[in-house]
């Protein structure tokens, strides 16, 4: 997953192009293991469950969207870290709209992730409104990405991995096709290099990243699985130091702590309650 913002920022195509062609050449890849193994399945999954992954794949490419529109602006650490307060607009939806209760533990959690994102983007206002427009779109791919993970959590009881995904990442596609006609963005004419960065992402980042975080959801909690997202932004800030010389600011690597801390503090509290009720 941590090499996403790496093929991401060396993607010279337009964000939206990008993950338009990334969500194809996946459904691509997954289509023929749908017809020759999940054929049956796909026709029996009912309307509601159709609707509720085309809804998915929305949000999804949105969130692709963003991300890598983030990547282009802001720094890799802040965007990694800033996208991953996913599990933040997850507790929100849960405790204001699912009346979920969250232990006291779990909300000094969301406070503290809070704070750790306010630290960054006052930092980050020092390097002009580019910069700012680079860690709203990160949080625009977060709270996207945290209505797919929602939406994900449930459908996976009903369908496999196999088959959700294929859904998913088709409708993603239609739908970054229609808004990439409707803004008039270039589908061609963009060197070989950024479909082979495209491809990698679809291989590393998609179907053995997304793909089985997806496949996990049936088999472990949501919680241990952003709890491993938490490795994301570490790992690829320092492929970003490495690879573009993306030497982390003070406020970067505070507020990236603090945020990280907090997403641990709230999901630690969150499976210990679990274990307790159980």
């Amino acid at each position: 997953m941590s090499t996403s913002s790496i093929f991401g920022k060396m993607v010279s195509a337009p964000a939206m192009v990008s993950a338009m062609y990334r969500m194809m050449f996946t459904a691509l890849l997954l289509l023929p293991v749908v017809i020759w193994k999940h054929r049956a399945e796909l026709c029996r999954a009912d309307r509601k469950s159709l609707l509720s992954c085309v809804l998915s794949g929305v949000f999804l490419g949105i969130h692709f969207t963003a991300y890598l529109e983030s990547l282009k602006y802001t720094r890799i650490a802040s965007s990694t870290v800033l996208v991953d307060t996913e599990v933040l607009f997850v507790a929100l939806v849960l405790l204001f709209f699912f009346r979920e209760k969250i232990p006291k533990a779990g909300l000094l959690g969301i406070a503290v992730t809070m704070a750790g994102g306010i630290v960054i983007a006052l930092g980050d206002t020092s390097g002009g409104t580019h910069i700012i427009y680079g860690d709203m779109m990160a949080i625009l791919g977060a709270l996207c990405s945290s209505v797919y993970t929602l939406i994900g959590r449930n459908q996976r009881k009903y369908l496999s991995t196999t088959v959700y995904t294929f859904l998913v990442y088709a409708s993603a596609a239609v739908t970054l096709f229609l808004a990439s006609v409707v803004t008039g963005q270039a589908m061609t004419g963009y060197p070989l290099s950024d479909f082979a960065y495209i491809a990698a992402m679809v291989i590393f980042c998609t179907l053995l990243g997304h793909s089985i975080f997806s496949w996990g959801l049936k088999y472990i909690s949501a919680a241990f699985i952003s709890l491993v997202k938490l490795g994301e932004p570490v790992c690829a800030t320092i492929m970003g130091i490495f690879l573009f010389s993306e030497i982390p600011q003070g406020n970067q690597i505070i507020g990236g702590l603090i945020v990280i801390g907090g997403i641990a503090m709230y999901l630690f509290a969150k499976e210990n309650n679990h274990v307790h009720q159980g």
